[in-house]
């Protein structure tokens, strides 16, 4: 099991994986996130971005950066709509569920701007108000993950007793 290290501490490392479906909307929230770092007063640079076909992709990726040991945190971000074929909600739950796995299996914290509107179309008004709404979602992201990460930073480290 990987945890945050005292070496990834000092100067976090982020994790940033970004699913290509809609990518000129999902991208909003990767330049929100790294805006928020940077009036936050950290260096953007300590991000790294990844990026995925889809979202379904998202959690095994999570997952092998979170056991890296390189990040303090990873960061997801995509965008599941209802195409009419598909159930989008298995999709979102899925990967939801993987992303909460791999943040309590591995003991790096994963924080999620994957999200699953109710109602979507490719229209302009849907389009722009997406557009708008990922970039506030990715500086919401932002603020809670430098905020986790420095409070892991205060709490003891887990202890596994043998059983």
């Amino acid at each position: 099991m990987n945890s945050i290290t005292s070496a990834n501490l000092l100067a976090p490392r982020i994790a940033f994986i970004q699913a290509c479906w809609h990518k000129d909307i999902v991208d909003q929230a990767r330049l929100g996130f790294i805006d928020e770092v940077k009036a936050m007063g950290h260096d953007s640079s300590l991000i790294d971005f990844f990026e995925v076909g889809g979202a379904f992709e998202i959690p095994l990726h999570a997952q092998r950066l979170a056991q890296s040991g390189q990040y303090a945190a990873v960061v997801a971000a995509g965008l599941v709509v209802d195409g009419g074929i598909y159930r989008h909600d298995f999709v979102a739950t899925a990967v939801i569920q993987g992303l909460m796995q791999v943040q309590l299996s591995t003991n790096v914290p994963v924080f999620s701007v994957v999200l699953t509107p109710h109602h979507f179309h490719d229209g302009k008004e849907h389009h722009d108000y997406f557009h708008r709404h990922f970039v506030i979602k990715g500086q919401e992201a932002a603020r809670t993950c430098l905020d986790t990460v420095s409070k892991l930073q205060v709490l003891p480290a887990a202890s596994v007793a043998a059983v």
